[in-house]
């Protein structure tokens, strides 16, 4: 066995960003849009419902993305106390959110010029994606009782990126896929937002979670909106979060659906292992040298050795084995040969 100290010219990193759908069974596109019976009937169901891709009692049924609707004045859902009113589950729900996203209880979320006092969030299931959700890549299909609209991020021409705790925050506008368009395209879906409104939401890729602006989506198809018709009724479970689901099923049935993809960086060590002419040409192997004289046993191999090296290992400081790395074939090493291997480590 031959060591040999790395040069630091021989270290390399390299940083690679690798894309791939969110949906199950690797789809581009989700259309079909499921919820359970028996989760929305439970406690959880005031809260949020589960979206799977199937129905939910398939054996390949698997949660897409979870639906909450959430109002800062606690409507939209009964009262966990009749004696306090607007404390509901639509309250906590709009807590828990400004804290992960603004991370201040003072703090009010505004789309575009408008603030917010009730929207709606669209968690995407952890278990879809490794890191975050890839910017410019999302299509999301609503359909309502007056209009159809399709809605992206504006990732791709913001002119500048929005932190928030939650990381990076862009806004929602009518386009496909990054592409921001205004007035009415080709398949009839409209453009444009009602100023008052705002924009229609925000993106953050970092948490895996959407916003949908519930006052926009109300507005009607000429404001930029599609009737959403969001109830903000006191004390009454309204099921806010079924609008939603229903919404993208009625454009999933005309095969309009939701396209979004994830992106993970992927770092990568590149060490550049060298075996120049006059090394590694001898071995302390028994087939090559006597165990007890430690004599060449050939005489050839004394002017003329060859080795055949099938492993690298990389050591530390200290001299722990810390990487192995096989070779495919034996590799022949003699005083004419120089060899390069290139190693690879992901993290």
């Amino acid at each position: 066995m031959s060591f040999k100290s790395i040069d630091p010219q021989d270290l390399v990193i390299s940083t690679d960003s690798i894309t791939a759908t969110i949906w199950s069974n690797n789809n581009p596109t989700l259309i079909n849009y499921f919820t359970s019976s028996v989760q929305v009937a439970t406690n959880t169901g005031q809260y949020y419902y589960s979206v799977y891709q199937t129905a939910s009692t398939d054996s390949t049924a698997a949660v897409q993305f979870n639906v909450a609707y959430c109002d800062l004045l606690g409507s939209g859902s009964e009262f966990y106390n009749n004696a306090v009113t607007g404390s509901s589950p639509t309250r906590t729900n709009y807590g828990q959110y400004r804290t992960l996203i603004l991370g201040d209880e003072n703090a009010g979320f505004i789309f575009g010029n408008y603030s917010a006092s009730y929207f709606y969030a669209l968690n995407i299931e952890r278990a879809r994606y490794k890191e975050k959700l890839f910017p410019g890549t999302m299509t999301m299909y609503l359909s309502g009782s007056s209009g159809k609209i399709s809605l992206t991020d504006d990732s791709k021409v913001a002119a500048s990126i929005t932190f928030k705790d939650a990381g990076r925050v862009f806004n929602l506008v009518s386009g496909s896929a990054g592409t921001v368009f205004t007035g009415t395209n080709t398949n009839g879906w409209a453009g444009g937002a009602n100023s008052t409104s705002g924009s229609y939401g925000w993106f953050l890729p970092d948490v895996g979670l959407i916003l949908l602006n519930a006052q926009a989506l109300s507005s009607s198809i000429a404001l930029g909106g599609i009737g959403l018709l969001t109830s903000r009724s006191f004390d009454t479970a309204d099921n806010n979060p079924a609008r939603i689901v229903d919404s993208l099923k009625i454009a999933g049935a005309n095969n309009f659906g939701w396209t979004l993809n994830s992106e993970e960086t992927l770092s990568s060590d590149f060490i550049f292992v060298r075996a120049r002419n006059g090394e590694f040409n001898y071995s302390e192997n028994p087939s090559f040298i006597s165990g007890s004289t430690g004599a060449v046993l050939y005489n050839s191999f004394i002017n003329n050795p060859t080795t055949y090296i099938t492993t690298v290992g990389l050591y530390n400081q200290t001299n722990e084995l810390v990487a192995v790395a096989k070779l495919s074939r034996p590799l022949p090493k003699d005083f004419t040969k120089e060899l390069l291997v290139r190693v690879k480590l992901d993290f």
